[in-house]
């Protein structure tokens, strides 16, 4: 892709994700939020950018399962 492409998508991600911050309405910030991510997300992976991909792959694989003993309380039973 074009750089003034890239800009214009990052600036509209930025655009968007400023818009859903200030909105009130929690459907509409999530939908802004989305659209904004989408077009940070193009702008990241339209481009072919293999060292970038592989290491959001390894971000991916690190980060633990909903199983994860990482993510166990360590409080015992019962002592809420």
């Amino acid at each position: 892709m074009p750089w003034w492409l890239d800009l214009l998508l990052l600036l509209l991600a930025a655009g968007l994700w400023g818009a859903a911050c200030e909105n009130r309405d929690d459907v509409w910030e999530l939908l802004l939020k989305m659209l904004g991510a989408v077009a940070l997300a193009v702008v990241l992976l339209g481009g072919r950018q293999i060292v970038l991909e592989l290491v959001v792959l390894a971000v991916a694989l690190w980060l633990p399962g909903a199983t994860s003993a990482r993510l166990a309380s360590r409080r015992p039973p019962g002592a809420g």
